[in-house]
């Protein structure tokens, strides 16, 4: 295990020294937690992919494939069709908006008001997220070193603290980009063909495995209807999402980079799914599924390979962890703590004091995350209830202030409450894990956004005057900037 040790160890020193590298960038706020809105097409693409692709896309969809075998590829699949969706539909309006979180978006469409209710929620989504990450790295650990639990969460959320706090979305920017290059090798060019060789080829698998095996639907219709309803639309309203949307250069770059990430998704979704497939000729008889990956790849990855797609797994992980930590300390500080200290948006601050205090709270956030994934035990029942809160209560409000003029502050807070407490009290009723709190949560949701909108006065014409002017791309506090001499610049056909 030398060589691999030697590979991983590499890695992760390499992941501290981008930190201090994008601590010299990050002079500004925006620097700091949109990367100076300075990214062109490849490096939006590659960090876009990287953060939507985590443990649970790269371990957990393996799992899938194990499981239920082709079919296990629609929980990924259907984060690279939300993916997709905001790039397509709203990821250029949300560009021009010059805004740091969706609860200021939220404020801009509706006139304040809404931001408050809108960020606890949003700080408890991204919270969880990051910390059901952050747990990924007692799996990943444990096979490389045999670390303790403890142990091992603290080695890995030691490091994406570090360098988040460093250099924010820069530092981010940049081991997002490493290690979107590290999964493409690791898990698509490496581990999926061998894989697929071990197990005899797709002739000897077909063999050996039920039909069900490959079945387009095998998984399940309402499964399937599920995790679109999570993960689709979670996808078009995450913090997480929002901020990489805000660091493009232009809002061309954020559709077309978006698109290109997106279907990389779908690609990653089939691979992940055909991995598992053939773990499942190769061991059948796995204790749980999710044990799939960490075993093909222990057992029949040569030395030095089998480092590099071990990396390409704590990669995953550090991806997402980095994204969810970034956008809970953003929401944190800009929409809950500095409207709880009764700051507007024309605040006395300089800009290195903002940066100051978006690092305190990247410090802080990551402290909370690694204590907290040390005493969680259930990820799934976090992250199922993270996700639910999210799309129950916010996804209403924010694609109602995108495609409906006649929504109003009063219909959004209504929306976020009313959708919030049915997620929450069905889920005590049906179970954390069951399907009705979200689908009753979302139809109860939207009936109280359309009928208080409806009976409320509408929106006041300045109001949407000025959020034309921003959707238009007009407007803001932010210049639009320059891109900078080491950025590529965008090829044209």
């Amino acid at each position: 295990m030398a060589v691999d040790y030697t590979v991983i160890v590499l890695y992760l020193a390499s992941m501290l020294a981008m930190g201090w590298w994008g601590m010299r960038r990050a002079k500004s706020k925006s620097d700091f937690l949109v990367a100076g809105r300075r990214l062109g097409p490849w490096m939006y693409s590659g960090t876009m992919a990287a953060i939507v692709l985590g443990g649970a896309s790269t371990i957990g969809g393996v799992g899938l494939g194990y499981k239920y075998g082709l079919s296990g590829a629609w929980m990924v699949f259907t984060i690279g069709l939300g993916l997709l969706a905001l790039s397509v539909f709203f990821s250029a309006r949300i560009a021009r908006l010059k805004v740091y979180t969706v609860s200021e978006m939220l404020d801009l469409r509706y006139g304040g008001k809404a931001g408050v209710i809108s960020g606890v929620v949003m700080w408890a989504y991204t919270l969880m997220l990051a910390v059901t990450s952050t747990i990924a790295y007692a799996t990943i650990f444990d096979v490389l070193f045999d670390l303790p639990r403890t142990a091992a969460i603290v080695l890995g959320g030691t490091i994406v603290v570090a360098y988040s706090t460093l250099g924010g979305m820069w530092s981010i920017t940049i081991t997002d980009m490493v290690q979107f290059v590290v999964k493409t090798i690791g898990v698509l060019l490496l581990l999926l063909p061998i894989a697929v060789v071990k197990a005899g080829g797709f002739a000897e698998m077909k063999a050996a495995l039920p039909t069900a095996y490959f079945e387009p639907l095998g998984i399940g219709g309402e499964t399937i209807f599920t995790y679109v309803l999570i993960y689709t639309f979670g996808m078009l309203i995450g913090q997480d999402i929002w901020q990489r949307v805000f660091t493009a250069r232009t809002d061309k770059v954020a559709k077309w980079g978006g698109t290109v990430a997106g279907t990389y998704c779908l690609a990653y979704a089939l691979a992940g799914a055909v991995i598992g497939t053939a773990a499942k000729v190769l061991y059948p008889k796995l204790p749980h599924a999710d044990d799939a990956f960490a075993t093909i790849v222990k057992d029949e990855l040569p030395m030095g390979v089998r480092g590099l797609v071990l990396a390409a797994a704590l990669a995953a992980v550090m991806s997402t962890s980095s994204g969810a930590l970034i956008a809970c300390a953003t929401v944190a500080n800009n929409d809950i703590w500095s409207r709880l200290r009764g700051l507007t948006a024309k605040r006395t601050e300089g800009e290195h004091d903002e940066v100051k205090g978006n690092r305190a709270f990247i410090l802080i956030m990551g402290a909370a995350v690694v204590l907290i994934a040390i005493a969680l035990n259930d990820v799934v029942q976090a992250l199922t209830v993270a996700y639910n809160l999210l799309v129950g209560g916010l996804l209403v409000p924010i694609l109602g202030g995108l495609l409906w003029k006649r929504g109003t502050v009063q219909g959004a807070l209504a929306a976020v409450a009313v959708g919030g407490v049915s997620v929450i009290g069905l889920m005590a009723t049906y179970g954390i894990l069951a399907n009705e709190p979200v689908y009753y949560g979302l139809l109860a949701s939207l009936a109280a956004y359309v009928v208080v909108s409806l009976v409320t006065r509408p929106t006041d014409a300045a109001v949407l005057a000025a959020w034309r002017e921003r959707l238009a791309g007009r407007g803001g506090d932010e210049a639009e900037p320059e891109a900078p001499a080491t950025e590529p610049a965008p090829v044209h056909s």
